[in-house]
């Protein structure tokens, strides 16, 4: 049985993988840091606490740094 490539959109890009990640190998496998950041998924926000679990096929995941205005 064959299987079936999980999709997930970051920050408006499409990615596939062939086994879900979690969203911490998520982070590292696109080169995003793990630090300064906070991760909504589908709009709300996905507390560190969690980083730890699957992503879910079809997730809409948003990686958002802090900005420091003037």
């Amino acid at each position: 049985m064959t299987a079936i490539p999980i999709g997930v959109t970051v920050n408006g890009a499409e990615h596939s993988f062939a086994e879900p990640p979690t969203v911490r190998e998520l982070l590292e496998t696109l080169n995003l840091p793990c630090q300064g950041v906070a991760v909504a998924v589908d709009g709300a926000l996905f507390p560190k606490s969690r980083w730890d679990e699957r992503v879910g096929r079809g997730w809409e995941i948003e990686v958002l740094t802090a900005v420091q205005g003037g």
